[in-house]
């Protein structure tokens, strides 16, 4: 029989006769990697299997509380690099919230959001990007009274 390429690893492989349409090697990466592509377009086309999975996710989440909380603190360098991933899927986001009237709410809730911070940050700053390479930025901020207070 006449050897095809896998989709993953890109290693020239026989097909077994039993498929027709065989795509990956039997290498055990390769078969995660047909597992995963198999559950991605599940979960975009079956709403039933989408809906299940996220319920097997929240019992599972609810028999093993403090695991991500744990998770996050044994492993800090995975934590900053999701914050600031999730720093640039909120920028990707589609700009709807300027027509809508909660355009004030944050995108990803805090534990610390309703503490106030009277902290008056005056004076001379450097804005250094996290993400972008792009030169710091030196502003001044002033604190501006209202006389209507």
């Amino acid at each position: 029989m006449e050897q095809i390429l896998c989709c993953h690893c890109y290693d020239l492989f026989t097909p077994s006769p039993r498929h027709k349409n065989q795509s990956y090697c039997m290498k055990p990466e390769c078969r995660r990697a047909k597992k995963a592509a198999w559950k991605r377009h599940k979960m975009a086309t079956d709403p039933d299997f989408k809906l299940d999975q996220k319920l097997s996710n929240k019992k599972w989440a609810q028999n093993n509380p403090g695991y991500w909380k744990e998770y996050r603190r044994k492993n800090p360098e995975k934590a900053e690099r999701n914050r600031i991933l999730q720093i640039i899927r909120n920028r990707r986001r589609p700009n709807s919230r300027n027509n809508n009237a909660n355009a004030d709410i944050p995108l990803i809730a805090k534990v610390d959001a309703s503490i106030s911070n009277n902290f008056k940050m005056v004076g001379q700053f450097w804005l250094v990007p996290v993400i972008a390479k792009v030169d710091a930025l030196k502003v001044n901020i002033f604190e501006i009274s209202s006389p209507y207070h």
